[in-house]
Order: structure tokens, then C-alpha cells, then sequence
């Protein structure tokens, strides 16, 4: 069972997803944005972004998408992130249908993921990342039928990745990334890489919410000068 969402664009209903995804779906439908993050989007103004966080079913179980970024970029260059991009007005009503298109725009332009595959289950709370004055809406997605990914544009993306779950919520792999400005926040080493800033911000909370996050050591802190 699905339900229309905008430009042609379902929402799959959370009966249709595997078990072991209900749960976000459950927690995404009643999270607000403050218990996501503390930077939320200003009054007005502000970037209208999407990014797709694409769960899909691999080898080791439950996996997650993720992209890095060229060194050669003017914002973000070589972090690790979902994929994703601003709305262009093509994408439709930012308020509506707009972040859902973008979403699975910007994931087939940087990662040749085929959109048929995919069933977006629901649309996180929008945040903000002051840096670049985005404000992103983070689509949640099941990855149905994978399709081959791989970088689409080397000037744009470095590689392309999946994630398992199980290293996500490994403790292991878990740490508190700090800079000498003062920034702290959560990081996960997988993938060969150290995932912070944003994109880890909101697998922290994904994890929490959907109850899958185990007991970790938050003293353990990591520089993100570190190499994984």
C-alpha cells in the first residue's frame, strides 16, 4: 500500500517495509527537529536542500548509502555524506513534493542509483547547517531493488559507499569528533573514513530513535585531523 506525495512521487506505506526498518519509520512520523539537532532553520531564508538516507539490504544486513566527496570542492570537500543537493525549481513545491524529487535527483546525478528501485518512507524534520545556509530535509528511504552505484562525476564525488548498520552502531567505531574552534560532535570510523559533521549528526539520532543505537563510550574522543 502506498499513498501519493506530490509530482508523481509514493510514499511507501511502513507495512511494506521490512521489519527491521518499521521502527524508523514509526519514530520518524512523531520526531521534532529540536530532538534531531540545535541548529534549526532560521525564520527566513536559508538554502532548501534535500539528502536521501537510503537504507537497503546487503551482505552483512541492513546497510546504508553514503557518498565521499571530491577533495576539490568549494564546501564539504572530502567528507563523507548522504547524497543530496539544493531544490531547483523543477523539484516542485519545497513545501510538499520539492524535497522528495531533489532527494532522488541529486542521489541518481552523484551516484547513477536508479530512482524505480527506491521507496521513500518518510521526510525528517527540516535542519540547518550554518555554514552554508542550507536548510535540509532529510528523505528517508528503502533501497528496494540496488542498482549498481558508482561515482557519476569524479569532480564532484570521490566514491561511492555502503555502510552496514552493524558498524554503525558498532561502539568501536564510535567516538566524539572535536576541533580546536571548539566544534564536538558525533563521528563513526567506517567505510575507511571518519564520518562527522552533519551526515553523522543524523545517523546519531537515526540510530537513537529507531532504537538501534547499543552503549558507547562518549569520553572517547577523536581529532578530525585522525584518519580512520
Amino acid at each position: 500500500m502506498t499513498s501519493a506525495h506530490g509530482a508523481g512521487i509514493e510514499v511507501v506505506d511502513p507495512a511494506c517495509l521490512p521489519e527491521w526498518l518499521r521502527p524508523l519509520a514509526e519514530a520518524a512520523a512523531t520526531v521534532k527537529a529540536r530532538q534531531l539537532s540545535a541548529f534549526l532553520p532560521p525564520a527566513v531564508g536559508g538554502r532548501p536542500a534535500a539528502v536521501l538516507v537510503l537504507f537497503g539490504q546487503g551482505s552483512r544486513g541492513p546497510e546504508l548509502l553514503l557518498l565521499e566527496r571530491a577533495s576539490s570542492l568549494r564546501n564539504h570537500a572530502g567528507q563523507t555524506s548522504f547524497p543530496g543537493g539544493t531544490l531547483d525549481p523543477e523539484d516542485g513545491d519545497p513545501e510538499v513534493e520539492g524535497p522528495l524529487s531533489a532527494a532522488l535527483r541529486e542521489a541518481e546525478e552523484e551516484t547513477g542509483l536508479d530512482p524505480a528501485g527506491v521507496r521513500v518512507f518518510a521526510t525528517l524534520p527540516r535542519l540547518y547547517i550554518p555554514v552554508t545556509d542550507f536548510v535540509v530535509s532529510p528523505v528517508l528511504a528503502w533501497w528496494r531493488d540496488p542498482s549498481p552505484v558508482a561515482p557519476v562525476d569524479q569532480a564532484e564525488t570521490a566514491r561511492v559507499f555502503t555502510v552496514p548498520v552493524a558498524d554503525l552502531t558498532d561502539p568501536r567505531r564510535r567516538g566524539v569528533a572535536t576541533h580546536p574552534s571548539g566544534y564536538r560532535g558525533p563521528c563513526f570510523q567506517v567505510g575507511g573514513t571518519l564520518v562527522w559533521g552533519f551526515t553523522a549528526g543524523v545517523i546519531d539520532r537515526i540510530l537513537h530513535f529507531a532504537g538501534w543505537e547499543r552503549p558507547w563510550d562518549r569520553d572517547r574522543e577523536i581529532p578530525l585531523d585522525h584518519r580512520a
